[in-house]
């Protein structure tokens, strides 16, 4: 249940009905793939490079015959794993002046993130796909047709639509190579998981993660 993750007063809210080997599925049936997106440093690139990634960029959106849509999280950096292993660093030293070095390091990481906000951006692309977009074939006779309602997402169904959705982001990865950029998919556990800091950044902040259900990791 998403209520183990979200909460049950969140899930009323959500449009996502559950988390299918790496695609949301909403409550339409419709369904998202989501890709992690690298970044690029424009603004250190040469005038000529600036103006050729702006191009390329340019072709990639035109050659798109599907929306998707652009997200960029932006959050405090959480750097409590990185103080306690520098903690147990620090524990297992059998120097002492090394054992030194790393606690006054230790000190000086903890006093700088107290001082002040170290902010990370994150970016990703969701990728939609609906039934109504969806060509299949029927039992018999193998002739084609395009659902015209949003029937019951069958086994079949799901898979075929995750196949047509694949495709797509397939395509958009090779798009975003030409631009510089590299995208790769997110897996069940790490969308379950962007989910849950979403609607729970506090808890997210002090580095405290969500038990996914099992029938999530498929």
């Amino acid at each position: 249940m998403l209520s183990n993750i979200f909460g049950a007063t969140t899930q009323n809210f959500l449009d996502v009905e559950r988390i299918k080997e790496g695609t949301i599925i909403l409550k339409d049936h419709s369904l998202r793939g989501v890709m992690l997106v690298s970044s690029l440093n424009f603004a250190l690139k040469a005038y000529d490079e600036q103006q050729a990634t702006i191009f390329q960029f340019q072709n990639f959106l035109n050659s798109l015959d599907f929306s998707c849509q652009i997200l960029i999280q932006s959050r405090k950096l959480n750097m409590i794993g990185y103080i306690d292993f520098l903690k147990q660093l620090e524990e297992n030293q059998t120097n002492e002046l090394l054992q030194a070095q790393t606690r006054d390091y230790r000190q000086f990481i903890e006093k700088m993130i107290e001082g002040s906000s170290i902010m990370t951006k994150t970016f990703f692309v969701i990728v939609p796909f609906y039934l109504s977009e969806s060509e299949g074939t029927t039992a018999a006779g193998g002739a084609l047709f395009k659902f015209k309602t949003v029937p019951n997402l069958t086994e079949e169904l799901f898979q075929m639509a995750k196949g047509q959705l694949y495709q797509r982001m397939e395509f958009l990865s090779l798009g975003l190579r030409r631009c510089g950029i590299y995208a790769t998919s997110l897996k069940t556990e790490d969308i379950a998981e962007l989910l849950w800091r979403l609607y729970h950044p506090a808890e997210a902040q002090v580095g405290y993660n969500p038990e996914i259900p099992p029938e999530f990791l498929r």
